[in-house]
């Protein structure tokens, strides 16, 4: 099932929502040990909490996912693919699937799925920092999710 989001002004939002959102926080803080307590401090349902708990949270809070894929050449010598995943986890990228090709004249095609959502750096300076290793002949985002 496909979800869609939307972004609404606080005040047209049902009170039942905001007073979750509302208990979500008294709980984050600490200023309420339970659910029942959170939901009793702002006059809220247990019920209506965790109906709503799940799908409402401030937008400050929202982080997309940033999957990158990228593609690479890079020489087959002893150390390359290392480099790589090392610059990667450096750049704050987390890798999620790796795929290495046979290498065909000295060149081994390899793509990487990276969750860049843990990282401040924008994938375009991470692609350049990886360019500029040692055995890296081509590197190339091919997709973004």
């Amino acid at each position: 099932m496909s979800h869609r989001y939307y972004v609404v002004r606080e005040d047209l939002l049902p009170e039942g929502i905001l007073k979750t959102e509302m208990a979500k926080d008294l709980l984050r803080r600490g200023e309420a040990a339970t659910v029942h307590e959170a939901a009793e401090r702002v006059g809220l349902s247990r019920s209506a909490f965790y109906k709503y708990k799940d799908g409402v949270y401030p937008l400050e809070q929202a982080q997309p996912e940033r999957i990158v894929t990228l593609a690479l050449d890079l020489e087959h010598r002893s150390g390359v693919l290392s480099r790589v995943l090392g610059a990667l986890a450096d750049g704050g990228g987390n890798v999620l699937t790796i795929s290495q090709s046979i290498p065909l004249r000295g060149v081994a095609n390899v793509v990487v799925s990276l969750d860049m959502s843990e990282s401040g750096a924008a994938p375009g300076d991470l692609l350049e920092r990886l360019r500029t290793l040692d055995g890296v002949r081509s590197a190339a985002i091919v997709g973004r999710g």
